[in-house]
């Protein structure tokens, strides 16, 4: 089954009443090391997939945040936490696709997506956003779930894809998608892939946008 952006969008706004008890157990170890990763690259920070803003709280003051997302309902959530937490570091928080963002070329130091490129329906496009958006020298900061790819695990993947597609993510995307994007990409190094709870199947990944 091919996700559609309209089917991801709803559902993250049918996830949004419930989504930080759902899954803000589960990714806080990633989340709170992907802010650190971030703001050891730069101040100018770009969150795709912002969501309810959960992460939010956890950048310092001195970092300037804007955050995008396809859910209306979540990102009526972050703003919500934003405004209620005094986050007077988040710039701006916009309905966006990551496939295809309105801002310019260049634009952000860091570009930080957490647990969001799998539930992209055209995963490579929002990569080539992100590596667009981040200037040379900056930094693209990822946690994501990587694939098996083959045997039982993958097998299972690939079979839980129709499942999974109606509820907004993948679960079938390996470690070769990545590779081969960043081998199309000559402006792209991988500068770290570094494994996340729960149980491996997480990974925290940094690349660098070269310049020149």
């Amino acid at each position: 089954m091919a996700m559609q952006t309209s089917g991801v969008a709803a559902a993250y706004d049918r996830w949004a009443p419930i989504y930080d008890l759902v899954f803000g157990g589960v990714f806080a170890t990633g989340r709170r090391e992907a802010v650190v990763a971030a703001e050891q690259a730069g101040t100018n920070i770009l969150e795709v997939g912002i969501g309810t803003g959960i992460s939010l709280p956890h950048y310092r003051s001195d970092s300037r945040i804007t955050g995008v997302d396809l859910s209306e309902s979540m990102l009526a959530k972050a703003a919500k936490r934003a405004s209620e937490l005094g986050l007077g570091n988040v710039e701006k928080l916009v309905a966006m696709d990551a496939e295809d963002m309105d801002f310019a070329t260049d634009e952000f130091d860091v570009v930080v997506a957490q647990y969001v490129v799998t539930a992209c329906p055209n995963p490579e496009h929002a990569l080539d956003e992100f590596l667009r958006v981040v200037k040379p020298g900056g930094q693209i900061i990822i946690t994501t779930r990587i694939g098996a790819g083959s045997g039982l695990r993958g097998t299972i993947e690939k079979a839980l894809m129709p499942i999974t597609s109606r509820l907004g993510w993948r679960t079938e995307f390996p470690w070769k998608r990545y590779q081969e994007w960043a081998a199309r990409n000559a402006q792209v190094r991988l500068i770290e892939r570094r494994e996340l709870p729960p149980l491996g199947h997480f990974s925290l990944l940094r690349y660098e946008k070269i310049e020149g």
